[in-house]
């Protein structure tokens, strides 16, 4: 059935569709715009996919394949840990700004409705870092580069969660505003700066053990 359509259409309709439901959510998106705006009849849309939710999955699908990419990319090779974590931040930079769909229908599966797809996702993108983060911590763990008093899962939870609040800082308005009254108007046209200052923040949590806290009794 899908070969009737070249990749290249089929690449254009489910951009199209990530276009409308980062801009609208799933809830307002409108099958009809989309497949006007993708050049396509209604007819013709649902031919491919049963129904709204089997599109929007679709589009989901695309956005999850092109970041997952980025990402076993990001985490190739063998890295120190904080050379791992540059090599990452550097990539949710470049990839914020050239997918902000992506990220905008990624931030909409948290809230109303579309939090019905939270599961998939969650699987899908935190099931991938989640252990391989975890497993990076431990061996930094084992060969003495960071702290030995954490917990590698935890540590990997909140590595993540910097992550993740980087990556809508660059690629949703609300949390660029936020950024930005945080750390400068000009904040998002200084990207070595940024670099610069979250590799300290991690270093710090990496390597400061519990006993070297002085102001703890």
């Amino acid at each position: 059935m899908l070969k009737k359509l070249t990749q290249e259409q089929w690449t254009y309709i489910l951009e199209t569709g990530i276009r409308e439901f980062a801009a609208q959510g799933f809830d307002r998106a409108n099958i009809n715009v989309i497949a006007k705006k993708a050049g396509i009849s209604v007819g013709v849309l649902y031919k491919y996919f049963k129904d709204k939710e089997a599109f929007f999955l679709a589009c989901l699908n695309q956005s999850l394949t092109i970041l997952e990419a980025v990402l076993r990319d990001s985490l190739s090779g063998e890295h120190k840990l904080l050379e791992r974590a540059e090599k990452i931040i550097r990539a949710v930079q470049k990839t914020s700004r050239e997918h902000v769909d992506y990220i905008n229908m990624y931030l909409s599966i948290t809230t109303g409705s579309n939090r019905k797809f939270a599961p998939e996702l969650a699987k899908r993108i935190e099931g991938m870092t989640a252990e391989v983060y975890a497993q990076f911590i431990k061996d930094a763990q084992k060969s003495g580069d960071i702290r030995q008093d954490a917990d590698p899962k935890m540590f990997a939870f909140f590595f993540d969660n910097l992550l993740m609040m980087l990556q809508f800082s660059y690629g949703c308005d609300y949390f660029q505003e936020r950024f930005k009254v945080f750390a400068g108007d000009d904040i998002l046209s200084k990207d070595e700066f940024v670099v610069s200052e979250m590799l300290k923040f991690l270093e710090s949590a990496f390597t400061l053990e519990q006993a070297s806290i002085h102001h703890r009794s």
